[in-house]
């Protein structure tokens, strides 16, 4: 186990590159089962779920090689394979979406239900609801979902939940039905970008998809799929998380090769409180010279505010001017963050579906546990902002979906370093007095 040491009231400064978008990337790996061709994918970053979706696809009989530091080689050699492994499919979400890839090519999937971050129920009733309307069946054994594909045929599919729309369950409908015989379409689909940038990929590789990034996609099924060569979006979450780290620090943070247009809402918001934002084709820039100011925001489907970036926001309003208010329309108990926040002297509380904040003049450092991915980066915020030494534990999380977080702050002038549980624990505890 290894943690973040860090010592705060450092300004951020400088300019990054984002990295190639994880959620993206996690979506695209499953389209190499509908090809027996190869796909290389560009701008593929280097994260702990990247690498646990490789040793899931490998178990299902597709080659997957780093070709370079970015670059992924993806192509089925065995197309025997249909059962995904538990002790890979527990540790994330998205591996789930080899499901309908499977069906749709080898007409058969043993899937274990998903696992990922605690961060309250997701159910899958959609998926399957959206996959036995294109011909599939389902039954439930031992912990994983057995499905059955004879023949896949399009339909019109309403993918619409009580939390919104799907975005895995989108991408696991349109695995399936670019292979299914005739056109499906999918109403209430997921708008994210990182939905459209699938199907890119696929449409790519042969399919024809016509409105992503609308919530009605029209596909025309396909015979067969060929192989495609295709570089992934820019990582919209980590290019909002640096943004605001440098926020947070009064400092000034440019992030490059990223894409305005997907951070519109996180954008104006920072506009809204008081921080400095310009933006390029190409890039973002976001600085603060005094304190903020606090706001009332919602996390809701795209083009809303990201609920990746709910924790995030909740430490920003925690350190501004007034009383704040983050309400988390997508995953409701999302607050576990909140009594780790409240170790480094936040005012915080959850009320519902909300976290209501009054901010305080100053962070203070303390050691905290980051209990999942995005309160990972949550306290790591904090912890930059905070008066003295902040130790950040179980860092694990972080790494699943930020890649070299450290060593990209540190870049930005931050005074953080990545050490032995033991030795943080050891620090800690010589640091109070």
């Amino acid at each position: 186990m290894t943690s973040f040491r860090i010592q705060g009231g450092v300004r951020l400064e400088g300019r990054l590159e984002a990295a190639g978008s994880k959620n993206a990337a996690l979506l695209m790996t499953s389209a190499a089962i509908l090809t027996d061709e190869p796909i290389r994918l560009r701008r593929v970053p280097r994260l702990c779920d990247v690498q646990t979706q490789t040793e899931i696809l490998r178990h299902l009989g597709v080659l997957a090689r780093r070709e370079s530091d970015v670059a992924l080689l993806l192509q089925t050699e065995d197309e025997r394979r249909s059962q995904a492994p538990y002790r890979l499919m527990r540790k994330m979400r998205a591996g789930f979406c080899v499901l309908g890839a499977l069906l749709a090519r080898r007409k058969k999937a043993i899937v274990p239900l998903p696992g990922g971050c605690c961060i309250g129920p997701r159910p899958v009733d959609l998926h399957l609801h959206g996959l036995e309307a294109l011909g599939a069946s389902f039954r439930l054994a031992r912990g994983s979902v057995v499905g059955e594909a004879k023949r896949l045929r399009g339909a019109e599919i309403d993918l619409a939940g009580p939390f919104g729309p799907t975005v895995t369950g989108t991408a696991n409908v349109l695995l399936a039905a670019t292979l299914a015989e005739g056109v499906t379409i999918i109403r209430n689909a997921a708008c994210e970008p990182e939905v459209v940038d699938l199907g890119r990929l696929l449409n790519g590789m042969g399919a024809e998809i016509e409105g992503l990034g609308t919530p009605e996609i029209r596909i025309e099924g396909r015979e067969r799929l060929h192989g495609a060569e295709y570089e992934v979006m820019p990582d919209r979450i980590e290019a909002a998380t640096l943004l605001l780290a440098g926020v947070i620090t009064q400092g000034r943070v440019r992030v490059l090769r990223t894409e305005p247009k997907h951070l519109t809402c996180v954008l104006s918001t920072l506009a809204d409180i008081g921080a400095e934002v310009h933006c390029g084709a190409d890039w973002i820039e976001a600085s603060a010279s005094r304190r903020l100011t606090g706001a009332e925001i919602v996390a809701e489907p795209f083009p809303g505010m990201p609920t990746d970036v709910q924790a995030q926001w909740t430490a920003i309003f925690a350190q501004a001017d007034g009383r704040s208010r983050v309400c988390d329309k997508v995953f409701p108990q999302r607050f576990a963050h909140l009594p780790e926040l409240a170790r480094l002297g936040a005012h915080v509380r959850q009320v519902g579906d909300s976290a209501e904040i009054t901010g305080v003049e100053r962070f203070r450092g303390a050691s905290v546990t980051a209990c999942d991915l995005r309160a990972s980066a949550a306290l790591v915020l904090a912890g930059l902002a905070a008066e003295g030494r902040t130790v950040v534990h179980d860092v694990e999380h972080l790494d699943r979906g930020y890649e070299r977080l450290d060593k990209k702050l540190r870049r930005l002038g931050a005074e953080i370093l990545r050490v032995d549980q033991v030795e943080a624990i050891g620090s800690m505890t010589t640091a109070v007095p």
